[in-house]
């Protein structure tokens, strides 16, 4: 069982930059399909934002962070990076990296997968 601790989080003003990680302990990220990253703002449903899967050459993201935002692993250092550029206040929220060990057909469902870190919040001021 793996155990995800996410981190880089902030307060950040429109147009900066911040880069998330995840690190993994307990199982490395090289036996895990699919790792991903969700947010979720106060009074909204947790929602996709990008996945890698194991060979790190496949990225999904979604249309809203598309060209801003990329998902990179770095299996050496069991650690997925989120790097965000051109922040926006539409931004905020609390990331949460999830993995799973088995691609299960889709990637943008929170349900796709099975472990999860506590979240870090992310802040974009105007």
């Amino acid at each position: 069982q793996v155990q995800l601790v996410e981190s880089g989080g902030g307060l950040v003003q429109d147009g900066d930059s911040l880069r998330l990680s995840c690190a993994a302990s307990g199982r490395t990220f090289s036996t895990y399909d699919m790792v991903g990253w969700f947010r979720q703002a106060p009074g909204k449903e947790r929602d996709f934002v990008a996945a890698i899967f194991r060979s790190g050459t496949s990225t999904y993201y979604s249309d809203s962070v598309k060209g801003r935002f990329t998902i990179s692993r770095d299996n050496a250092k069991n650690t997925v990076y989120l790097q965000m550029n051109s922040l926006k206040p539409e931004d905020t929220a609390v990331y949460y990296c999830a993995a799973t060990r088995y691609y299960p057909g889709t990637y943008f469902r929170p349900d796709d997968y099975g472990y999860w870190g506590q979240g870090t919040q992310v802040t974009v001021s105007s």
